[in-house]
C-alpha cells in the first residue's frame, strides 16, 4: 500500500523498512531489510541506514535496493566494511546533504531509566548507538526517529510526516509514540516497526485513534 503526501508516495516494505519516491522520480529507501523485501528491486537512488541491528543495516538488502550509481548512508558508527559502495557517513547529530537531500540527524536511545532495557538492565539501544533521521524532500520535512524512545531532546522537533515505532519492548510503545506525535505536529503519521516479532505486537488501530483525536492524519501503512 502506498501513502501520498504532497509531492512523495511512502510504502512501508514491511517491519521498519520504508521506500520513499518524489515526484521526480527519486527513490530513496530507509533501513531495508531482506526479510520484509520482495525480489531485488534494484531503484534506489539513496539509501539511509540509522544503526547496525539486523534488521535495519542488512548489507543484502542494500544491494538489492540499491539502483547501480545509487548513494548509500549509513550512521558513522557502524562498519561498513561489507558494503561494495562507497559510503557517505552520518553523525551521530548535525547536518549533511546527501545527494541534494538535506538531512538532520538526531540522537536515538532508550531511557536507562525506563522499561525498554535488557534483562540486565541495560537500554536495548544505548545512547550514541543510534540515530533519527530529518529528511527535506522536496520541501516536505520527513522525521524517521528509528529505535528510540520519547525523549527530552526530542521536543520542539517539528516534522510534516512522522514515521515513528510503536511496538514497544526495544522501542517506545504507542502509547508514548502517540505523546511524541503530538509533540512534533505533523500532518501525516505513518508508524512502523511493530507487530513483527511477538515481543512488539501492539494495536496500531488504537495508536491510530489516539493521534487522530487531535487531528493528526494516521495511515497504517
Amino acid at each position: 500500500m502506498s501513502v501520498d503526501y504532497d509531492s512523495l508516495a511512502f510504502e512501508r516494505l514491511g517491519h521498519a523498512s520504508v521506500r520513499i519516491e518524489t515526484d521526480d522520480g527519486t527513490v530513496v529507501y530507509v533501513d531495508p531489510w531482506s526479510d520484509v523485501l520482495e525480489g531485488e528491486p534494484g531503484d534506489g537512488d539513496v539509501v539511509f541506514v540509522t544503526h547496525d541491528d539486523f534488521d535495519h543495516y542488512d548489507p543484502d538488502a542494500i544491494e538489492a535496493v540499491a539502483g547501480k550509481d545509487a548513494t548509500v548512508a549509513v550512521y558513522e558508527d557502524v562498519d561498513t566494511a561489507d558494503l561494495t559502495f562507497d559510503v557517505v557517513d552520518l553523525p551521530y547529530e548535525g547536518e549533511v546533504t546527501v545527494d541534494g537531500i538535506d538531512v538532520r540527524t538526531v540522537p536515538a536511545y532508550n531511557d536507562p531509566g525506563g522499561d525498554h532495557v535488557d534483562d540486565d538492565g541495560e537500554p536495548f539501544h544505548a545512547d550514541g548507538e543510534v540515530i533519527g533521521l530529518i529528511l527535506d524532500l522536496e520541501g516536505t520535512t520527513v522525521y524517521v526517529p528509528s529505535d528510540t524512545d520519547f525523549l527530552p531532546h526530542h521536543e520542539g522537533i517539528r516534522a510534516d510526516v512522522f514515521v515513528p515505532p510503536i511496538g514497544g519492548h526495544f522501542t517506545m510503545d504507542r502509547h508514548e509514540a502517540a505523546d511524541f506525535a503530538r509533540s512534533v505536529e505533523p500532518e501525516l503519521v505513518l508508524p512502523v516497526h511493530y507487530d513483527t516479532f511477538d515481543p512488539i505486537e501492539t494495536d496500531p488501530e488504537a495508536f491510530a485513534s489516539d493521534v487522530e483525536d487531535a487531528g493528526i492524519r494516521v495511515e497504517l501503512f
